[in-house]
């Protein structure tokens, strides 16, 4: 059997905090390395916080951005190459002016591959990537990116595997949001997190109910089964602004099968072993080698009906005309 054994990371960032929330990363990839793992997952744009900038003018996240070869990201390539694993974190990118939800994996070899969320909806001043990010790893493993929305939409996650993806970089912030749909998810009170010690069976039921865990496994374990690779879902934990996330930390292997994952609603890593024997045979894998692309003009045609991300994200509009 050969296996590759990776990690993913919840944890609660702290909002414009770049230098507390450096720290936090680097003292559980210290954590998720020491048990062995090759490639440590942190979420979404875990370096400064994610739900707080739609709040910020767009000059204020100028001050905050940093290009991918700044300080933030050069202190994780530095520990990389010192720790021997690859490390993914998310951060606030400015690229020539324009402003990206960006994902930094810092590679020990001293690549670093940036993926920009195709699907930016946090704030105005954010634009959305163009491209997908596919790339080989040291350990023989091929590895795609796709930010938290990007996920969702069942294209990305198949052109990704398209490209050879074999394992899906997947950090998220995510749970408990306003869903507008009736059977889709919905604010948790913030007193929930508060009072997280004094009612743990309260949290616990929350983070791992329809708003939390529940909704999670409506669709990505669809994600891995129907493209036959590893999903990497890392995610925020606790206060968010306004919003609680839900952690819910797990890998799931090509079969849509949990292979670790927390219940913890707390700072948590979980580290699992990798079966890669299981990609060539996975379902997912002979579906791709299945498809009939000449069938599938339809899905890059417009039909008059598409939002950009912020519209898709908080539209109250029927999805049919």
């Amino acid at each position: 059997m050969t296996t590759f054994r990776a990690a993913v990371v919840q944890f609660e960032a702290a909002p414009d905090q770049p230098a507390a929330n450096l720290a936090t990363v680097e003292r559980l990839a210290r954590q998720a390395v020491a048990d062995g793992a090759r490639l440590v997952v942190f979420p979404e744009l875990c370096l400064l916080g994610y739900w707080h900038l739609r709040r910020h003018t767009p000059e204020r996240l100028h001050e905050l951005a940093e290009p991918a070869d700044g300080p933030l990201v050069t202190h994780i390539l530095t520990l990389a190459k010192e720790l021997g694993a690859g490390l993914g974190v998310g951060f606030l990118e400015s690229a020539d002016g324009t402003l990206f939800n960006s994902y930094a994996v810092c590679m020990p070899d001293g690549r670093v591959h940036v993926h920009r969320k195709l699907h930016a909806f946090e704030h105005e001043a954010i634009a959305s990537g163009s491209s997908y990010t596919v790339f080989d790893t040291p350990w023989g493993v091929r590895a795609g990116v796709l930010i938290c929305w990007d996920n969702n939409l069942v294209e990305n996650v198949r052109i990704t595997a398209l490209l050879g993806a074999t394992v899906l970089i997947a950090p998220h912030q995510t749970g408990g949001t306003n869903s507008r749909s009736p059977h889709g998810m919905k604010p948790i009170p913030l007193r929930v997190w508060e009072q997280r010690e004094s009612d743990p069976r309260a949290v616990e039921a929350a983070f791992n109910g329809p708003s939390g865990r529940g909704w999670l496994l409506r669709w990505l374990p669809a994600r891995a089964h129907d493209n036959g690779l590893f999903v990497l879902f890392s995610n925020g934990v606790g206060r968010d602004d306004d919003e609680l996330r839900t952690g819910n930390a797990m890998i799931l292997d090509p079969y849509g099968r949990i292979v670790a994952e927390t219940p913890i609603p707390d700072e948590a890593v979980v580290v699992a072993d990798l079966d890669l024997d299981l990609v060539p045979l996975a379902t997912g894998r002979r579906w791709l080698r299945g498809r009939r692309p000449k069938l599938y003009a339809l899905l890059t045609q417009p039909t008059g009906n598409e939002l950009d991300p912020r519209a898709a994200r908080f539209s109250t509009e029927p999805v049919s005309r």
